[in-house]
């Protein structure tokens, strides 16, 4: 029986709660976060949950909340990798998160490399000589679609190019521009993106080089453009052993979010410098921050939004990988099906988010839960063996979410 820290009670974390207190190998869930309300209400939806108010910013206070944990799963903010990365190896705990932390290295352009090469070079030796498991971004993206990137590589002698589509066409009537932390989106949105070209790690602007897609399944074509991700770095760093010599990776992103934020972004309103306007110092980043709605994360605040209508529920999230077999040129395509928000609300009383990046991050939990890792060390969710791919598409399936290939001569 397992005992569980949940960090972090925001969409993700509420999600991943949830679904491990239906787990029969899990006896104890801790629910923490700095806001002691919302653990409180969220400790009062479960069964084997307790709540502790955590100070996230100080090691010890994790360290605390964290004893006796076979697994602490952390769902905060970005900044606080490094701090729960340094409490998981304190107590002995494997470790999961949502995103590589950007708490390593001050260069907001290249730290994220940097600091993603500094957790597997420095972390990872420690988490060995414990013999325990660390994974960073184990969401959706990334998470889910680095599984996906990775099972393609079964069907390729070598790699030379690896595209990452996602579309998130969710538009409700109520203005909801964001279904997951606004911070964290709109962080992302304003920071150059990562392209991984030639054998190379390079920035590019956000929001430029338009690639257009239309899936079988798609009603209309979608520009996808430039977003700032993990999973370029992930496959660049981890190219030759895990994706077949890729030279090329790519990861392009669409919808309402991005068409909220492109004209924003291009005013200058993501700026984190502090501006004087009409006599009052404003930061332009925060003031956006705070007047965007949070995304629901309980049962009626969702189904108040369903009720009022939905003007679309679409979406896709595509691995297109192209390489070699048998000395011919191919095209991997693999598909990820989940419900939208109006399913996953049926299924799980969830929106579509946190349905396939909270339960992304769950299915990594259960794995960990059920014994299905056999590594040590620090990795990132695209370092797992064919075998471990299988078995998390195995559990992605007993929830909806499934995954579709196509391969074909090109």
């Amino acid at each position: 029986m397992k005992k569980i820290l949940v960090l972090g009670t925001g969409a993700q974390g509420t999600t991943v709660a949830k679904r491990l207190d239906e787990e029969p190998n899990v006896s104890e869930i801790i629910c923490a976060d700095y806001n002691k309300a919302a653990v409180d209400e969220l400790v009062s939806s479960l069964t084997k949950a307790k709540g502790v108010q955590c100070n996230a910013s100080d090691v010890e206070s994790i360290i605390r909340c964290a004893e006796g944990a076979d697994l602490i799963v952390n769902a905060l903010p970005l900044e606080f990798g490094k701090n729960v990365l340094d409490a998981a190896l304190a107590v002995k705990a494997n470790y999961q998160d949502f995103s590589s932390s950007n708490a390593f290295d001050d260069d907001v352009i290249m730290g994220w490399v940097r600091g993603m090469r500094y957790q597997l070079e420095v972390y990872s030796p420690k988490f060995k000589e414990i013999g325990r498991l660390a994974i960073v971004g184990t969401g959706s993206a990334p998470g889910l679609i680095c599984c996906a990137t990775r099972d393609a590589m079964k069907y390729l002698d070598t790699c030379d190019t690896i595209y990452n589509f996602v579309w998130e066409g969710v538009k409700a009537n109520r203005f909801q521009p964001f279904w997951w932390s606004p911070e964290t989106a709109i962080q992302d949105m304003s920071e150059p993106a990562y392209t991984y070209e030639n054998g190379e790690l390079f920035i590019r602007p956000p929001f430029e080089d338009p690639i257009k897609r239309k899936y079988d399944y798609m009603e209309h074509e979608v520009t996808f453009l430039n977003h700032c991700h993990d999973e370029p770095v992930q496959y660049a760093l981890n190219a030759d052993k895990y994706f077949k010599g890729c030279k090329n990776a790519y990861f392009k992103y669409a919808g309402t979010g991005m068409d909220f934020a492109e004209p924003l972004y291009r005013a200058g309103l993501f700026d984190h410098e502090e501006r004087e306007i009409k006599g009052r110092k404003v930061v332009p980043f925060d003031v956006i921050v705070e007047s965007i709605p949070k995304p629901p994360k309980f049962e009626e605040e969702i189904r108040e939004i369903i009720e009022e209508g939905m003007e679309a529920d679409d979406g896709c999230m595509v691995v297109e990988a192209y390489g070699k077999k048998d000395g011919k040129d191919i095209l991997v395509e693999n598909h990820v099906f989940a419900p939208g928000i109006v399913e996953a609300f049926e299924r799980a009383k969830m929106t579509g988010e946190m349905y396939l990046t909270g339960q992304g991050g769950y299915l990594f939990s259960k794995m960990f839960i059920n014994g299905d890792f056999d590594q040590c060390g620090l990795i990132s969710s695209d370092m797992l063996s064919f075998e471990q791919v299988d078995r998390y598409f195995e559990y992605a399936a007993e929830l909806g979410i499934r995954l579709e290939t196509t391969v074909k001569e090109i």
